[in-house]
């Protein structure tokens, strides 16, 4: 197993230099599991906020040779639960396959009082063509 930290270049950076966007751990056989940290985005809506952080998130998967496809879990943090609905619906139109496993919470605020949700997502990216040392 090995462990990388980073935040890709080309991809959107952290807001502040205390955390890496991405935690690959590479196992044996070439694949890998990416944990990415919580994302937020700008907008004046909380659809134009979850698009943003979608966007995000795809950036950041696709860096590491993966995508949207590849999120086995997602966790999400509303500061109004009650935009459930809304954030589902652009929810539904990035995941559009098999819905990963998820858990969706209510907090009181996040770390920028402008941000309406923060998610953070774990995909597994399966070992490249032509074994281990191939993979991405």
């Amino acid at each position: 197993m090995e462990i990388t930290l980073d935040s890709p270049a080309g991809a959107p950076q952290p807001l502040s230099p205390y955390y890496s966007q991405v935690a690959r751990v590479r196992q044996a056989d070439g694949s890998a599991l990416l944990f990415l940290s919580g994302q937020i985005a700008e907008g004046a809506t909380l659809a134009e906020q979850s698009r943003g952080v979608f966007e995000a998130i795809d950036a950041l998967l696709r860096a590491h040779g993966a995508g949207l496809a590849n999120v086995v879990n997602i966790r999400t943090y509303l500061t109004d639960i009650d935009g459930l609905a809304e954030y589902g619906a652009v929810r539904q139109e990035f995941l559009t396959g098999t819905p990963p496993t998820s858990m969706t919470f209510e907090v009181s605020r996040l770390f920028r009082p402008e941000a309406q949700i923060e998610i953070e997502v774990v995909a597994a990216v399966p070992a490249q063509r032509g074994g281990p040392g191939t993979a991405a």
